[in-house]
This record gives C-alpha cells, structure tokens and sequence, in this order.
C-alpha cells in the first residue's frame, strides 16, 4: 500500500465509532489532568491502564495517547489563569500568559495557546506519517546483536538525560532490570527471585508498578504539599485572537513547532526542553524583547506550539523503533506489551491499524481538542476551585480498585503501593522515576536478545562490534557513559 492508502486505512480504523469516542475521552481526560496542577499524564495513564484492558490494542492506544497529548492542552488554561503550570511542559507559559491574564487579555492568551497547539499538532503528525514507516522499515534489517545494542542505547540515553547524577540514573536502571527478570525464565523454565508467591511466576506487572511510582507517588507528594489555589475571577472573552495578535504570533507558531518537532525525537529531550528553547529562541527574535515577562503573546504562541509538536513527534521513535522519547512513552510502551503488542520496527507491518489508526486519530484529537478547550474554559475554572483535599483521596481510592481489578489480587495492590512510597522517596531524593520503568519494560526483552546473540556468537561478544549497525548503537551508548565521567576527572584535575 501506498502512504495515500495507509492514510485512508488509518482513518477508517480511526472513524470507528468506538476508537472514536475512546479519542474523545482520551482528549477530554487528558484535558482535565493537564488543567489540574500536580497530577501529570504519566500518573493518568498509569492509574487508567486497568480500564482499557477490555479494549483492543488500537482503541486503547488511541485514548492514552489523546491523554497524553491533550494534557499538552489543558496545561496552558491552569498556566494563563492561574499562574501555576499545570504540565511542567506549560511553566514557561506562565511567564507571558498570566501578565496577558492580568491586563485583561486572557481570551486572546488561551486563543492563541490552542490555535497554536492545533496547527502545531498537525503538522507534527504529518512529519510523524512521513518519516516513522522508513525508520521503521530501516530496523528491519535488525537481528539479536542490533536489538541488544539498540536497547542498550535507549535505556543509556534515557539515563544519561535523566536529572540528577548519572550515577542515580543508573542504578535505579539496574534495578529496574532486575525487577524485569523477577519470575520465570523463558529459557530454562525457572522461578526467580519469585519467594515462592505464586502470583510473581509470570513476574512482576508493569501496570501497579507505573501506577505506584508516577500515581500513588505524586498523590503523597501533592498531598503533604500547600497547592495554592487562587484562580482568575474575571470574565474571560475574545477567545479568538485579532490580527494584530495573529501577525505577531505565526513566525513564533511556525518556529515552536519546528523546534518542538525535533526536540520531540530527541530521546529525554521532550516537551520541557522544547518549551524553554521556544520561548528563548522567541526571545532572540522578537524586535521587543523587554516585553517578554509583561505579557507578550509570543511568549506564548511559541511555547505552547512547541509542546504540542512535540507530543506528536515523540511517537516517532516509540512506533518505529520501540525507543520511548520521554517517560510518558516508557509507559505507553508497558500499555502495549500489557496488551500483548511486539515492541520494535515489525509494529508498523504486524499491526498497521495500531500504526495507521493511532497516527490519524491524532488528526481528528487536534479538532476535538480545539473544539473542546475554548467553550469548556469556564467548567475549567470552577473545576479549579475543587479542593485537592477532596480530589487527592478520591484520585488514591481509583488508584486501588484498579490494581485490585488488575487480576483481582491483593498481591497488586500491594505492589502498587509499595511502589508508590518507593517512588516517593525516589522524589524525595532526587531519583528519577523514568529509568526504572523504561529498564523493567526492556529487561525482558534484553536479556532473550543477549542470549540469542551469544548463541549465534558461540559466547563471543564481539558479535556486538561486528556488525556495523550494532557497533555504531555499543559505541554511541559507552561514549555517553565516559564522556561525562572524564569531564568530571578533567575539571577536578584543573
């Protein structure tokens, strides 16, 4: 099939009207979680893996990935209204968007953010249906040696880009891969590291572990925090920007989206990157600089353009190598394999109506979405001044009935919130969360590649630096590993 045929066939999947309405809920969730400050989409998509379950492979990617990039969204209302971000994508939103709020102009500010966040989106998607089938069809070509280098590289580049000392990265990677190998070997037949409960033989869930370290984990950390809630009480109108604002905001929408774009690639590069690059490219450019802080709507339009770029663009990697860009895609990476769906390049041949129908519910979520953002933003508003002090617990209590409905287990909602405090003294101590998960998703791919590789090998290693595609992945991921180490030794022998 040509790309014409796959888009058709990807919308026909796409308009069906289940994988529709889920998009809708998808967007609409991911809306809310993006307006409420403390509860990110990682934590969202953790807590609702149970309830797609009962779904299809593509319906349930097509809501969580509307989740993901509709918070993208609704975090720009909380930034604009109420001066607090509700994505660390939108912090940077906040700057321009609030003084904009404060002089009267938060219609124009919230107008802008979602036009700019649609044409953004879109075009993303389309460099999305362009260049994932060739990279795609590029790692076909892959054997065990290329999956274990490649693998290899992911989870280093997600270590090496996390916060904090690489050394913590690191280890909680170590423990995520030990935690991937707990239960029964797929070579040999033994139990390991199981204690003799019988609900670890087929290892541990990535569903209550997620739902433990992004959910459970952000419930306690916004709990023992004061969220100041102090919302805009104005009457807000002119939600479509004028000319004026549209002419000094299309050279920022065209640029955010590029720089988001490509930031979106970037394995742990991200949104958050891109909003920050954005708003200082912005910056730069403007004729007006020192309006940037007092309510500039570049300051705007260039941002909120970016994250959205990039929400789209980090499926890139995610669909045609089985590489996740970001945390939220280390998740939606344990989602497809609950789902029984093979990680790596074959998904775009095995499964095109998860491919095609994922990638062109994004272009209908981008209209439900701007349909969605600028006629519901007074429910927005009152749903702000809901205390957290009711809508924490109610979050917690969801948060166990879906991990007991996981298998109806006790043993789940023991893992979850065991986890859950794990991955609270994690936040405590700097640790980031995303190598954990990424480590535990990859270890039981990880360790069949070694072993296939070794076999093919007769126990060699070097069948890692052999091959050109594999040395080039082994020699990217030790050069990432060393580099910050000799710097390290060379600025304490200067």
């Amino acid at each position: 099939m040509g790309l014409f045929d796959q888009v058709i066939f990807g919308f026909q999947t796409a308009l069906q009207w289940n994988n529709l309405f889920l998009c809708f809920i998808g967007c609409l969730i991911g809306t809310l979680i993006g307006v409420l400050p403390g509860i990110g989409p990682s934590a969202t998509i953790s807590l609702l893996l149970p309830v797609t379950f009962k779904l299809s492979p593509t319906s349930a990617i097509i809501m969580l990935a509307g989740i993901y990039y509709g918070a993208q969204y609704g975090g720009s209302t909380t930034s604009i209204l109420v001066n607090v971000p509700g994505e660390a994508t939108t912090a940077v939103t906040c700057l321009d968007g609030y003084q904009m709020a404060k002089q009267g102009r938060a219609g124009p500010a919230l107008g802008i953010a979602a036009f700019g966040s649609f044409i953004a989106g879109t075009v993303s998607i389309f460099g999305l249906m362009l260049i994932a089938p060739p990279m795609a069809n590029f790692a076909l070509k892959f054997g065990p040696p290329e999956y274990f280098s490649l693998m290899i590289l992911g989870l280093v580049l997600l270590t090496f880009l996390s916060s904090g000392p690489l050394w913590k990265a690191l280890l909680i990677a170590a423990l995520g891969i030990f935690l991937g190998s707990i239960g029964t070997d797929g070579f040999t037949g033994i139990t390991r590291f199981t204690m003799d409960i019988p609900q670890l033989f087929d290892g541990i869930g990535i569903a209550p572990v997620v739902m433990g370290v992004f959910g459970v984990s952000e419930i306690l950390l916004n709990a023992e925090s004061a969220m100041k809630q102090s919302v805009y009480e104005r009457k807000i109108k002119n939600l479509f920007p004028s000319l004026v604002d549209w002419g000094r905001s299309i050279g920022s929408i065209i640029r955010g989206t590029l720089v988001g774009f490509f930031c979106g690639i970037l394995p742990g590069g991200g949104a958050v990157l891109a909003t920050f690059s954005s708003y200082a490219i912005e910056k730069k450019f403007s004729k007006n600089p020192q309006e940037f802080g007092r309510g500039a709507i570049e300051g705007v339009a260039g941002p909120e353009s970016a994250n959205n770029a990039s929400a789209q663009s980090s499926f890139i990697p995610l669909l045609s190598l089985g590489i996740p860009a970001n945390p939220v895609m280390a998740v939606m990476i344990g989602a497809l394999l609950i789902h029984g769906v093979k990680i790596g390049p074959t998904l775009v041949v095995d499964h095109p109506d998860l491919f095609w129908g994922t990638v062109t519910s994004m272009y209908i979520g981008n209209v439900m979405l701007l349909v969605l953002n600028l006629p519901l933003i007074p429910l927005w508003v009152r749903l702000l001044k809901v205390p957290y002090s009711i809508l924490f617990p109610l979050i917690l209590l969801f948060c166990i009935i879906g991990a007991y409905s996981l298998s109806n287990s006790v043993v789940d909602v023991l893992i979850m919130i065991s986890f859950g405090l794990i991955g609270y003294f994690m936040n405590k101590f700097k640790f980031d969360a995303a190598p954990l998960v990424l480590a535990m998703v990859i270890g039981p791919m990880l360790e069949p590649a070694l072993k296939r590789s070794l076999i093919l090998s007769m126990g060699s290693l070097l069948i890692f630096f052999e091959r050109p595609i594999s040395l080039v992945a082994m020699v990217c991921a030790i050069l990432l590993l060393i580099v910050p180490i000799l710097a390290k030794m060379k600025k304490s022998w200067g």
